[in-house]
């Protein structure tokens, strides 16, 4: 009968997911291609997609030797431990003990004098066991299974935030391999440039004035290439963090980028829950919270422990495990606090309101990725639309720059001419790199909100 009520009764509320507002649709979608079925999603190797063998080596190495990544993995083994020390209250407490103790009462007025010593012998093995009569250690389990795997959820976030890092610190790198690319063939432009105008400042068509605008110009370009190196080391040394490698045993090649943009397959604002790791973690942490106000409220009802002891006390060594020499005890005991100053009640209105401020922030939580969602699928159309455009702007440009070099040299146009002309070409080749550059981070991001193809089943079980 006590195991019947035992195994029956569990104080606190029952966990159910809260509710949270979620569209129907995404409003940045239309146009966009929706996923189906969800199997199209990117999974595993995301960034495959994007066809870079280099970015494909680093990714593992991210995996294996990220230190964020392995203080993650630790915070999962820390809660998993955790979760097994909430179980063992299932089971009783089994000790043994042994103890060899010689002692001599003092002599007293009216009481038998006592000169010898005496020596007591014993070993024993006791137990004792709580009851979980209100199911505080089936609620304390079950928190700790909750935040066990919310550690993983946090993990695998670890994962996707290091991974989606590189991927953009790589890219940006490339970015500007590229247009480092762009302004060493515009140094040798302009230098052709200025050789030009030098042989005709020579031969007293064109006045010093020309020479020393392209002298300018040249050297510009060229302090623009030097200056360039300073992001593209900072970007190598934050690629080797990633990777955990000092900075000074770490070095990429120069190349440039040459990939095609992935189209990442989009599912419904509902999918966004089960895929987001975060999003997972904070309903985890949610249920943790919901079955601690259980713990709580078991402390109001009373506990019930049952122990025993058994072994061998003698007064000789000899007689220690002879039959004469065993005992025995069984017991029982109950309590019930009765006054505590309000301690059970004031516990009990914390767990509630931490409860109730988890749940605040899994809401939070789901609406900031469907902004995510929404920030990048806006960002992806819109620079699209302007990168397309603005490869329209960079083929002008560098039509201008010949038309305008030949009007130069037939003295239509001053050199003035010219320098306006090649640095607009520059700088709108810039902006075409740029807008690469912002089009991939859009992409991996959108990647990132929507989860990197990860989905809540792959939580662990018990």
């Amino acid at each position: 009968m006590v195991l019947l009520l035992a195994a029956g009764c569990t104080v606190g509320p029952d966990y159910k997911r809260p509710e949270a507002d979620i569209p129907t649709q995404f409003k940045e979608s239309k146009g966009w291609r929706e996923a189906a079925p969800s199997d199209a999603l990117p999974r595993g190797d995301w960034w495959a997609a994007f066809g870079d063998a280099e970015l494909d080596a680093l990714m593992k190495r991210v995996d294996v030797s990220n230190f964020n990544i392995r203080a993650a993995e630790a915070r999962v083994r820390q809660a998993r431990a955790l979760s097994d020390s909430a179980r063992a209250g299932y089971f009783p407490t089994v000790g043994a003990g042994a103890s060899a103790v010689r002692s001599k009462s003092p002599s007293l007025p009216n009481s038998p004098t006592t000169t010898n010593a005496v020596s007591t012998y014993s070993a024993s093995v006791n137990a004792s066991w709580e009851l979980d009569l209100w199911g505080k250690v089936r609620r304390a389990a079950e928190a700790g299974d909750a935040n066990w795997q919310a550690s993983a959820a946090e993990l695998e976030t670890a994962r996707l935030s290091a991974r989606a890092a590189l991927a953009q610190s790589y890219f940006t790198l490339r970015i500007t391999d590229g247009f480092r690319q762009i302004l060493q063939d515009t140094v040798a432009a302009y230098e052709r440039s200025l050789e030009l105008t030098r042989n005709r400042y020579n031969s007293g068509v064109v006045a010093r004035v020309d020479v020393v605008q392209a002298e300018v110009q040249w050297k510009s370009a060229q302090a623009q290439l030097i200056d360039l190196g300073v992001d593209r080391a900072q970007l190598e040394h934050a690629i080797a963090l990633l990777v955990g490698e000092a900075p000074a045993n770490f070095s990429l090649e120069q190349k440039p980028l040459a990939l095609a943009m992935p189209e990442v397959p989009l599912a419904l604002p509902s999918d966004l829950l089960e895929r987001r790791p975060d999003i997972a973690a904070a309903e985890r942490s949610v249920a943790a919270a919901n079955a601690r106000i259980g713990v709580a409220k078991a402390a109001y009802f009373p506990t019930l422990t049952l122990s025993g002891a058994g072994g061998f006390r003698a007064a000789d060594m000899a007689d220690l495990f002879l039959a004469p020499s065993r005992f025995w005890s069984l017991g029982a005991q109950i309590a019930q606090p009765i006054f505590d100053g309000g301690l059970r009640s004031a516990t009990s209105d914390q767990a509630v309101a931490a409860y109730d401020e988890q749940v605040a922030l899994y809401r939070q939580t789901v609406l900031t990725g469907f902004q995510e969602v929404e920030d990048n699928l806006a960002a992806l159309r819109i620079l699209g639309e302007e990168a397309r455009v603005q490869d329209e702007v960079v083929q002008s440009a560098r039509t201008n720059v010949e038309l305008t070099m030949n009007q130069y040299r037939a003295g239509v146009v001053s050199y003035l001419n010219v320098i306006v002309a090649q640095a607009t070409l520059l700088q709108n080749e810039r902006t075409s790199a740029q807008l690469l550059g912002r089009r991939l981070t859009a992409s991996i991001n959108l990647v990132r909100a929507a989860g990197g193809g990860w989905r809540a089943d792959e939580l662990p079980k018990r």
